[in-house]
């Protein structure tokens, strides 16, 4: 009987160290789980290398394709004035009438001196001829013939110099009809009938301003420049052909961006020393006379395709203080830190060319609850969204709960 009662004591002593121990791995483990990090939610997308059309937005300003100032080229009184102020005019088209009485009486005048000249010239030339004949028999002396031939050719220039003065009361007489050198749009006129004007004075009868098509001057950075000529000539950015690089302009007066694109013409062979920027010139269609001389804009200028590029959210990137920017990814189910190279902006991406893989997990929602090596649960952008809307909801109803509790 006693060993018998021995033999249960035992069994239960058993039983109790068992319990404990049991008691003792599990208090440990709830630890140990309590103590290990949870994942945090984390919203990303899948990186996806891409072509990408490199543009530039550069500020500038609009230029007139070309612009005249009239001038009288023969002194007179304006006695016409034969256009609308404003108005469109063709080049040619009569714009002034000078008197040119005067100018006409010069070229009857020239015109009566050159017809004396060449009686004179005939008389000479008849008188060589005559004694071409009679030199030959010795009627009469070479020295007599040599007079004749020499009066000749004085005859000659005379005629010359007769018709050249015939010619410049013309052109005067021509000139008297002041006409536009090109086609365009015509300022208000500084003179009026009755005024008197000398010849290539100072100051402009008018000016004619050709605004279709117009030039665009945008400025871009020197340094800027030359790394994509750079790439240009490595093959890295492909899709530039010389005169054919489209141009787009945004009106700052407006936001709107203009309805017609144009083509770059030249580039500066200089860079500014105070800028340190080089000037583009573009030439852009203006039918409807949108574009004024002197308007600010923004120009964007199209300057070729980069091949195995991503576009990654602003929002994703982040700086640190020396200005190298990073992203974080997924790789492990933890977050991983990765430095970016930057190209450009394009709305509201970055553009990047080194530093992430094709098809890794970028995380752009909930940056702020996460650091390197950070678990993380990663989630599509959209599922993260509604998660992150269903805890702030859960949020709200234990907030409540709490408070009903205190009450109570």
């Amino acid at each position: 009987m006693r060993s018998c009662l021995k033999f249960a004591g035992m069994a239960a002593l058993a039983l109790m160290v068992a319990a404990c121990d049991e008691q003792k791995e599990a208090q440990q483990s709830d630890a140990s789980a309590q103590q290990q990090p949870q994942a945090t939610p984390v919203g990303t997308i899948t990186l996806e290398t891409q072509t990408v059309g490199l543009i530039e937005e550069m500020p500038g300003r609009t230029v007139a394709f070309r612009k005249a100032a009239v001038r009288p080229q023969v002194d007179g009184i304006i006695k016409e004035r034969n256009f609308t102020e404003g108005a469109l005019v063709e080049a040619g088209q009569q714009l002034y009438m000078i008197d040119q009485d005067v100018y006409m009486a010069e070229l009857d005048a020239a015109q009566a001196e050159l017809a004396r000249q060449r009686a004179t010239l005939d008389q000479t030339t008849k008188t060589r001829k005559r004694y071409e004949s009679l030199v030959k028999t010795q009627a009469v002396s070479e020295q007599t013939f040599d007079d004749a031939i020499s009066a000749e050719a004085q005859a000659k220039a005379s005629v010359a110099a007769a018709r050249a003065q015939v010619d410049q009361a013309r052109i005067n007489v021509e000139y008297t009809t002041v006409t536009a050198p090109i086609s365009g749009q015509i300022s208000s006129s500084d003179v009026t009938e009755g005024a008197l004007v000398t010849a290539n004075q100072a100051e402009a009868l008018t000016t004619i301003t050709q605004l279709d098509p117009i030039y665009v001057d945008v400025t871009q950075a020197g340094g800027r420049l030359l790394k994509i000529r750079q790439a240009i000539q490595n093959g890295r950015i492909k899709g530039v052909e010389d005169g054919k690089i489209e141009v787009s302009l945004i009106i700052d007066a407006t936001g709107v961006e203009y309805p017609h694109t144009g083509t770059l013409q030249f580039s500066d062979v200089t860079v500014n020393e105070t800028t340190g920027t080089v000037r583009l010139r573009a030439v852009f269609p203006n039918p409807d006379g949108v574009l004024l001389p002197g308007m600010f804009v923004r120009g964007q200028v199209r300057q070729g395709r980069l091949e195995g590029a991503f576009l990654i959210p602003q929002k994703a990137v982040m700086r640190r203080p020396d200005g190298s920017a990073y992203v974080y990814t997924v790789g492990d189910g933890k977050a991983v830190s990765k430095d970016i190279e930057i190209e450009q902006s394009q709305g509201e991406n970055w553009l990047v060319t080194g530093g992430v893989e094709n098809g890794e997990q970028l995380i752009v929602d909930g940056l702020q609850r996460i650091g390197p090596g950070a678990p993380v649960a990663p989630q599509p952008v959209e599922a993260a969204n509604a998660d992150q809307g269903g805890g702030q909801d859960a949020a709200q109803g234990n907030a409540q709960d709490n408070a009903q509790e205190t009450a109570q």
